[in-house]
């Protein structure tokens, strides 16, 4: 049969141990934001090239309808 004070140990154990899995999972997301921003500039920038190269690369013929029409 368990005590009182065991179970009030065990409540404690408990308690450290999600602390310390709460702080490890809130530095893993800080971590992973920190990447996910990084990864967003990037695709920004990319993005931006793409268009700048579209914009160098678009013909400058205009639209007309075509001669069957």
């Amino acid at each position: 049969m368990t005590t009182p004070d065991d179970r009030l140990t065990t409540l404690e154990i408990r308690a450290a141990e999600q602390e310390h899995t709460i702080e490890e999972l809130s530095g893993q997301i800080a971590e992973q934001w920190k990447t996910i921003e990084r990864m967003q500039k990037k695709l920004d920038a990319l993005a931006e090239r793409f268009l700048v190269l579209e914009e160098q690369t678009a013909p400058d013929t205009p639209v007309t309808k075509p001669p069957h029409w």
